[in-house]
């Protein structure tokens, strides 16, 4: 049933714009591997407190137009929030049934980082937590309490999208994937897999329905927060402290909207500013705000 409303799902949506996706694909230049992160300057270093937008912000922008998201098919909701929500960080979530017969490896891009202290993250499902109607990995979640979630890298990332096949119920995606499962994992009798360069063992916390708004009484969104319990860390990409992971070797993909993931190429560094040292404390902020009154 849930293999076969995601399919019905993914023909609503049109995420493909390509009607023969392989020769579009072959018409692009090949990837390069040679590519990686690469230090630039922000787009104007000589900006000041009080500056606003940089050059790059058009000086006369168009018009906004107020969107109702209520007003119309979800459908469109979902494909204007996922282009316009962007990066976002992607993971594969490992799984497993409550009687271990069943094995379950899915990606995510409804996912995110919210606390350090204790370490917790957000993973959000498009289905009712129902069993018979949710998706096999939240199913797993739910009923175990635990999970693995491992960070996607260039070095794997077609794998990881094959995870996201409409596969059925007892079908594991480790299999359509190829990907390594390793059963190490110290708190969670989840497998990691093994191509992952981060990934963390993971103990459901709690887990919140949201109701549907185009479809009332219909549970429509899951939000399930999971507190890290255990990290792992490739020893080539974490400092001595291991308190730092190194994007040239993480290599991380996102998501942007559709069918589209992008790479971390390039970077700038931004630093904080201080109150007193680069505002200029009470008074920096009131000739600050003197300088946008009208004349």
């Amino acid at each position: 049933m849930v293999a076969s409303n995601t399919a019905a799902f993914e023909k609503q949506l049109q995420r493909n714009p390509h009607p023969d996706f392989k020769s579009v694909e072959a018409s692009r230049p090949p990837f390069d591997p040679s590519t990686t992160l690469t230090f630039t300057q922000t787009p104007q270093p000589s900006w000041t407190p009080g500056s606003g937008a940089n050059p790059l912000h058009p000086s006369s922008p168009p018009a906004h137009i107020p969107i109702d998201p209520h007003s119309r098919a979800a459908a469109l909701n979902y494909k204007l929030l996922i282009s316009a929500i962007i990066p976002r960080p992607t993971v594969l979530l490992s799984t497993r049934s409550a009687d271990g017969r069943s094995t379950n490896l899915a990606p995510f891009s409804y996912f995110q980082l919210i606390g350090h202290d204790p370490p917790l993250f957000v993973v959000g499902f498009a289905s009712a937590l129902d069993a018979s109607k949710a998706k096999d990995s939240l199913r797993n979640l739910h009923e175990t309490g635990e999970c693995v979630i491992n960070l996607i890298s260039e070095g794997f990332v077609e794998a990881a999208n094959a995870t996201s096949v409409n596969a059925p119920w007892g079908v594991s995606e480790w299999d359509v994937s190829g990907l390594s499962p390793v059963y190490d994992c110290e708190t969670v009798k989840v497998a990691r897999v093994r191509e992952a360069v981060f990934a963390i063992e993971g103990k459901l916390e709690s887990v919140r329905e949201f109701e549907s708004r185009s479809t009332p009484g219909k549970v429509s969104s899951t939000l399930a927060v999971i507190e890290g319990t255990r990290f792992w860390a490739r020893e080539d990409a974490v400092n001595e402290e291991r308190s730092v992971i190194d994007p040239k070797v993480l290599r991380p993909i996102s998501r942007l909207g559709g069918i589209t993931y992008s790479r971390a190429t390039d970077a700038f560094e931004l630093a904080r500013p201080d109150f007193e040292k680069d505002i200029g404390g009470v008074e920096g902020v009131s000739k600050l705000e003197n300088k946008h009154l009208p004349n």
